[in-house]
C-alpha cells in the first residue's frame, strides 16, 4: 500500500501533492415530494408533525432543529401551511370570547410574568390567532393540551425565536 511509502504526502497539510481525486460520483437526491413547499433559503421553514409532538425548524442555511411541543387537543388541532408574522417577547395573553365563555373566571388580558400562558415568547402565524409559544406549564410539552396552539419548553421557544424571522413557512 501507499503507506509503506510515507502516504505520498497525502495527509501532509502543506504538501506539494493533491489529495487523490473523489472516484465515486455524487448522489443524485430525489426530488422534494411535489405536495410539499420547497424550503425558502432566506428564512428557512418550520414543519410540525402533529402525531410526533415534534417541530422542526430548517434554517437557511440547512441546520435543522428539533423541539417537543404540545400540540391542540382533539378538535382543536391545526393543519396546513401558513407564515409567521410577527414575534414577541413577553407578551400579553387575550383569551378568546369563547374561552372566556367556557370559563367565566378568565381575565380579559394577562399581563407578562409567570402566570401568563405564552411563557416568554410568541410567533404569530398568519392565521391570526394561531401561535408558537412559551408556556407556564412545561408538563404540558408532548401531549395534547392546548386550544390549538403548540406550546415549547422556554429555552426552546426563546432559541427558536431568535433564529425565526417573519416570512417563515410554517
Amino acid at each position: 500500500g501507499y503507506d509503506d511509502y510515507g502516504g505520498y504526502g497525502y495527509d501532509e497539510p502543506y504538501s506539494p501533492y493533491l489529495p487523490p481525486p473523489i472516484y465515486e460520483p455524487r448522489p443524485r437526491y430525489p426530488n422534494p415530494a411535489p405536495n410539499r413547499a420547497p424550503i425558502t433559503r432566506s428564512t428557512g421553514s418550520i414543519v410540525i408533525v402533529t402525531g410526533q409532538h415534534a417541530l422542526y425548524y430548517t434554517t437557511p442555511w440547512g441546520e435543522r432543529y428539533v423541539y417537543p411541543i404540545a400540540v391542540g387537543r382533539e378538535g382543536k388541532q391545526w393543519y396546513g401551511t401558513t407564515r409567521v408574522v410577527s414575534k414577541k417577547e413577553h407578551p400579553e395573553w387575550r383569551p378568546t370570547a369563547s374561552m372566556r365563555q367556557k370559563n367565566p373566571k378568565l381575565p380579559a388580558v394577562v399581563k407578562p410574568g409567570p402566570n401568563n400562558p405564552l411563557g416568554t415568547r410568541a410567533i404569530y402565524l398568519a392565521d391570526g390567532l394561531l401561535r408558537i409559544h412559551g408556556t407556564n406549564d412545561p408538563s404540558s410539552i408532548g401531549t395534547n393540551a392546548s386550544s390549538g396552539c403548540f406550546r415549547m419548553y422556554r429555552q426552546d421557544v426563546e432559541e427558536l425565536y431568535d433564529m425565526v424571522r417573519p416570512g417563515t413557512q410554517v
